[in-house]
C-alpha cells in the first residue's frame, strides 16, 4: 500500500514542477480518480489550475448537478455542454474500440478549446495504473491512454495518480478529506454509458441505460458491491399489457473485487434481483426483460465494451 502522506507530497511537487509558470486544465469527470488529481494540482498551483468538467450527455443520473456541489469550492469551474458534439462523433459507430477512440478524440478537442480560452498549456487527467494496464495490453482502450489521438496542443498531459490502484486512490482521497461523495464513489468508466451499450450509441439507448444504472445502484448500495450497473445489449420480445413487444434487453452487473483487474459476480439476493427487474421495466415501456450476469473477470471485462 502507498505511504498517503509521501505520496501527496511527492505529487503536488510534481505537478508543481512540470507545470512551472503556466496554466493547466484538469479534466474533471466526478469520480474518485480525476476528484483527487484536481485536488492534488489544485494544492500545487492554485488559481493556474482551470477545472473543466465536459458534460458529454454519457453520463449518470444528475452527474452535471452534483459536480457543481461538489466542487463548488473551485471558483473557477467550467461546465462544458458537449452532448450533442458526443452523440454527433457516435452516431453510426458500433465497435467497441472505435467508439472509444471516437470519444478520446472528443474529449481532447474540448479541452483544447477550453486549453485556448484560459491561456492554458498543460493538461491534467486522473489516470491509474489499471487504465494503462489495459490499454497497454490491447485489452482496451481507455478515453485518456489508449483512446488519445496521435496529435494533441498541449505541451505536457500530466497524471499524478498514473501508478495508483483504485483502492489507493481512494486513500490519497480519504488523507485529501475529499467528500465521501467522492472517495467511496463506485467507479465509472471514462467514455459512460457508451461503454454500457452494446452497439450503436443512441438517444433511446442512452436514456435506458442512465435510468437503469441509476435503479441498480440503488438497489446493491446495502450489498456493498465494487461495481454494480446496468448496460443495454440488444433487443428481445416481451409482453407489456395484452401488447407484443420487441423491446431493449438490460443486463446487470454487479462485482467485488479490490482493484478493477480482476473481480468475481456478486451474489445478489434473489428479492434484490427481482426489485431491480421492476423498477427497471415498470420504468420503460421499452424494456422487454433484465437480465443478470455471473461472469467473472477474467474471462469478462467488468464493463461490456
Amino acid at each position: 500500500m502507498v505511504d498517503v502522506e509521501e505520496f501527496i507530497a511527492d505529487a503536488t511537487a510534481e505537478i508543481r514542477d512540470e507545470v512551472g509558470d503556466a496554466n493547466a486544465v484538469i479534466a474533471l469527470s466526478g469520480g474518485v480518480d480525476s476528484s483527487v488529481a484536481a485536488a492534488l494540482a489544485y494544492r500545487a498551483i492554485g488559481d493556474q489550475l482551470t477545472p473543466v468538467y465536459v458534460d458529454t450527455g454519457l453520463m449518470r443520473k444528475g452527474e452535471t448537478a452534483q459536480i457543481r456541489e461538489t466542487f463548488a469550492y473551485m471558483d473557477s469551474l467550467r461546465v462544458v455542454e458537449a452532448q450533442d458534439r458526443f452523440l454527433d462523433a457516435l452516431g453510426g459507430v458500433t465497435d467497441p474500440e472505435e467508439k472509444r477512440h471516437v470519444i478520446g478524440e472528443q474529449f481532447i478537442r474540448e479541452f483544447e478549446r477550453e486549453a485556448k480560452d484560459t491561456d492554458a498549456d498543460y493538461l491534467v487527467q486522473g489516470t491509474i495504473y489499471p487504465d494503462r494496464i489495459e490499454s497497454e495490453g490491447n485489452i482496451k482502450s481507455h478515453h485518456n491512454v489508449g483512446g488519445l489521438p496521435d496529435v494533441v496542443d498541449f505541451d505536457g498531459i500530466v497524471e499524478p495518480v498514473r501508478d495508483l490502484y483504485k483502492d489507493e486512490v481512494r486513500e490519497v482521497a480519504r488523507a485529501l478529506e475529499l467528500e465521501a461523495v467522492v472517495s467511496e464513489r463506485m467507479p465509472f468508466p471514462g467514455p459512460g454509458l457508451a461503454v454500457r451499450i452494446v452497439g450503436e450509441v443512441t438517444e433511446e439507448k442512452l436514456e435506458v441505460a442512465r435510468e437503469a444504472c441509476h435503479v441498480v445502484e440503488a438497489e446493491t448500495e446495502e450489498h456493498e458491491p465494487w461495481q454494480a450497473f446496468a448496460a443495454v445489449i440488444g433487443k428481445a420480445t416481451g409482453v407489456k399489457g395484452d401488447n407484443r413487444v420487441h423491446g431493449w434487453v438490460v443486463s446487470v452487473r454487479s462485482v467485488e473485487s479490490r482493484d478493477g483487474m480482476t473481480a468475481r459476480a456478486q451474489n445478489l439476493p434473489w428479492e434484490t434481483l427481482q426489485r431491480i427487474q421492476s423498477r427497471i421495466t415498470g420504468a420503460n415501456n421499452n424494456v422487454a426483460r433484465v437480465v443478470y450476469d455471473v461472469t467473472h473477470k477474467p474471462p469478462a471485462t467488468i464493463e461490456y465494451e
